[in-house]
């Protein structure tokens, strides 16, 4: 038989979850380009670095989410971990421990919730829509209680002005090459785990769990670790969310996280990755971010009110989520046609 060469450009869109990226990036350019004709100020330097800033948040928290949507699973903890580690972070910042040690104990906090919410989705079997809705009241419950119920003082108060400086900068405030370090702290963050999900053996294992749990089973898949290693990377990524919401604010404030769980399922959802389990790619998580908070910036800069901007968002999501069912479902269409 005669070998057909396929082209780069087919090879690279047969990649699972590429086409869906690519689609997201091409939305994003239209998005960014016909807000700009209505507001100029959109292609302005500064907002361009403001909104790599605040969009960093979104990637952070939607790399974890989408860990998760492509094992089939979903994490509804995530703000209230987000919320967890700023209050501790701030509260012993503000009573003078130091930054290392204040964020190494949020850490090991955070890392619990995570293997906790393992243990109750992939040994347990609880549908992780009610395992997690419990965690996130105990998670947000803790972030309460740590500090007696309200926001923490000033975390210069306890490390001093000088240490808060530099925390703040770091997470927040400073710029590295002109770029804001919170999006470099992103980038970092999303280069790692995109690495984790795509080159290594957990990675095929988390598409595989999504793609079909009974049949990773037979094929040696641990399906309680894979999905608790899941868990434990939504929870590093609400860690971090958490330090940033922290440094941007200079205190702990109890009701830092809301909503952040479907922020982060709205990034990985606009981006490609199915919230049915077993495709997505956290390029397109990526792009996804982009795409979320350009619509925030852009319906900001032409004055559309936050109703309408929650409107806008929410059809966008329901909409690429329909996509994705008829997609597969053409799909499962043609193979039975085979």
């Amino acid at each position: 038989m005669e070998n057909k060469r396929v082209s780069p450009v087919r090879r690279f869109f047969a990649i699972r979850g590429m086409a869906s990226a690519m689609i997201a990036f091409a939305a994003l350019i239209v998005i960014y380009v016909a807000f700009g004709f209505k507001a100029p100020n959109m292609f302005s330097k500064a907002n361009i670095l403001n909104l790599l800033r605040s969009m960093s948040k979104y990637l952070i928290i939607g790399v974890g989410q989408s860990y998760l949507l492509i094992t089939g699973n979903i994490d509804l903890s995530i703000g209230a971990v987000v919320a967890m580690s700023a209050m501790i972070s701030a509260t012993l910042m503000s009573t003078g421990t130091g930054i290392l040690l204040s964020a190494l104990i949020a850490l090991v906090c955070c890392l619990i919730v995570g293997v906790i919410n393992g243990f109750l989705v992939g040994k347990c079997k609880l549908p992780p829509f009610i395992a997690t809705l419990g965690t996130m009241f105990v998670a947000r419950g803790i972030g309460y209680m740590v500090n007696g119920n309200r926001n923490t003082n000033a975390i210069s108060s306890g490390i001093g002005k000088e240490a808060a400086d530099g925390f703040q900068n770091f997470f927040y405030y400073g710029k590295t090459l002109g770029v804001y370090n919170t999006f470099l702290v992103a980038v970092v963050i999303f280069i790692v785990f995109f690495f984790l999900l795509s080159k290594t053996r957990t990675g095929r294992h988390i598409y595989a769990i999504g793609s079909n749990v009974d049949a990773a089973k037979l094929s040696g898949v641990n399906v309680f670790l894979t999905t608790t290693k899941a868990y434990m990377v939504s929870a590093f990524c609400a860690f971090a969310v958490g330090l940033i919401l922290c440094a941007q604010a200079g205190m702990g404030n109890m009701e830092a996280g809301n909503m952040y769980e479907m922020y982060g399922v709205a990034a990985g959802v606009i981006g490609g990755v199915s919230p049915l389990g077993g495709t997505g790619l956290l390029l397109g998580t990526f792009a996804g971010a982009a795409v979320w908070q350009t619509l925030e910036n852009g319906l900001n800069m032409i004055g559309a009110q936050v109703g309408l901007q929650r409107i806008v968002i929410g059809v966008i999501v329901v909409f690429s989520v329909l996509l994705d069912v008829v997609v597969r479902n053409g799909a499962l269409a043609k193979r039975r046609n085979k």
